[in-house]
């Protein structure tokens, strides 16, 4: 099965759960998707799923300078990212039981 498609309907959930844990920029983001098993995600998706997210007020985002490098641009969950990040757990715990409830043996 291609997971791509189903990556595309959860990456919200899944960024705004990686954030809840810490702040991190893009690539650091990417990484914590893929250590947590979702290998096929694409670097392109996670930028504008943070470009998304932070253009709906659900993130902050600040700058830190390195000296080893381009400053990088980490990204905070906020609030309102709290908030929606509860919402779509429940709604994606109700989903994962209806479909246990259709698949599951």
């Amino acid at each position: 099965m291609d997971t791509s498609q189903l990556l595309k309907g959860v990456l919200d959930l899944a960024v705004l759960a990686v954030l809840d844990k810490a702040d991190g920029y893009g690539y650091e983001v990417v990484r914590a998707l893929r250590g947590a098993g979702l290998a096929e995600v694409g670097d392109a998706s996670v930028y504008g799923t943070l470009r998304r997210l932070y253009g709906a007020g659900l993130l902050t985002s600040y700058v830190v300078p390195s000296e080893a490098g381009p400053h990088r641009k980490y990204y905070a969950i906020n609030e309102p990212g709290r908030a929606r990040l509860q919402e779509t757990t429940a709604r994606w715990r109700e989903f994962a039981t209806t479909m246990e409830g259709l698949v599951g043996t």
